[in-house]
């Protein structure tokens, strides 16, 4: 299968007016922000994941296995016979700078790196839709999701609206903060989406690529979902609101399982024989490595990193109407 994200075969864009009358309607996922056909492709080198051996080495590697703890790699979606989840594909965590893993804007925190990669909070903070919740294995059992991203178009204000009509890549995240395990790591389910009108079912091998689209915004590289290894490794550089920040990214093994059990839309997203979940987590270690001066909120920053599609344009009006019409009413 291309990696090469869908095309639209539409035009893209859809009022402010629309979102507005669909609004309760309206659940959005993000979209991969480049076409990774056109990117180089970097392996670096093999890193050591000893962690599984001692609780010491996992709270140096910045978080812990949620398994022994009682807790599990794939989150629990509601609604679905028999019972299903998402997989828990990239943990973000920090042994440097631990004011990145706040989930906040300000200060450098976990969304102000985010929006520096391209993802943002949901089309005007509005979120639809049963939860899916998730065990960590701290000692807090099964919680709701703590919020979503999404792929934000350029636009960390008005973004996400599209992308809610677009379907792609977003993420559901939860925060290791228990009593039994508190790393401050944030656990990720990490997939791409369909676009609305196909309800926004999992594209093929759409964990796998949500994961590498993601890791591919933040490095500047292709990521190839065939290819990678529990020896694969990337760095980059993210940038936003006058925050820099490294990041090394480590694939890894042994935590989530190679297999399309308990997977949720596995009968649609294995290809080529391959099971829906590859087995690999993307471990990000992330550091503020510069603080502007006066640092504000990055609300009114521009993009600085990451990869932005095209302008979008359309006839707003008119698919406003057939859309309500279809979906709303």
């Amino acid at each position: 299968m291309s990696t090469t994200p869908p095309t639209p075969s539409r035009p893209l864009a859809f009022s402010l007016f629309f979102v507005l009358l669909c609004l309760p309607s309206l659940s959005a996922a993000s979209a991969v922000a480049y076409d990774p056909a056109t990117l180089p492709r970097r392996r670096r080198g093999t890193p050591t994941w000893p962690w599984l051996a001692a609780r010491e080495t996992e709270e140096a590697a910045g978080f812990y296995n949620p398994l022994p703890g009682g807790g599990a790699m794939l989150t629990e979606a509601p609604n679905t016979f028999p019972p299903a989840g998402e997989p828990l594909n990239i943990i973000f965590t920090s042994t440097k700078t631990p004011a990145v893993l706040i989930d906040q804007e300000i200060e450098g925190g976990f969304r102000n790196f985010m929006l520096g990669v391209g993802f943002a909070g949901e089309c005007l903070g509005q979120h639809e839709g049963d939860a899916q919740k998730a065990n960590l294995g701290d000692g807090h059992g099964y919680l709701n999701e703590t919020a979503e991203l999404r792929w934000d178009y350029g636009d960390p204000s008005l973004g996400t609206c599209t992308e809610t009509i677009e379907g792609g890549n977003h993420f559901r995240y939860w925060i290791q903060n228990g009593p039994d395990a508190n790393s401050s790591a944030i656990f990720m389910a990490t997939s791409y989406e369909q676009p609305l009108t196909a309800g926004h079912n999992i594209i093929p091998n759409g964990y796998n690529l949500g994961r590498d689209w993601l890791v591919g915004n933040i490095t500047g590289f292709a990521i190839d979902s065939n290819n990678v290894t529990n020896t694969t490794a990337y760095s980059g550089t993210v940038k936003w609101a006058g925050y820099v920040y490294s990041v090394d990214i480590n694939y890894v093994s042994g935590l989530l399982a190679n297999s399309s059990i308990g997977v949720n839309h596995n009968d649609t997203v294995p290809v080529d024989g391959k099971n829906a979940v590859d087995g690999l987590v993307a471990v990000l270690e992330v550091a503020i490595t510069t603080i502007p001066k006066n640092a504000t909120s990055s609300n009114a920053a521009r993009r600085t990193s990451g990869f932005v599609p095209p302008r979008i344009a359309g006839a707003f009006a008119t698919l406003a109407v057939l859309f309500f019409s279809a979906l709303c009413i």
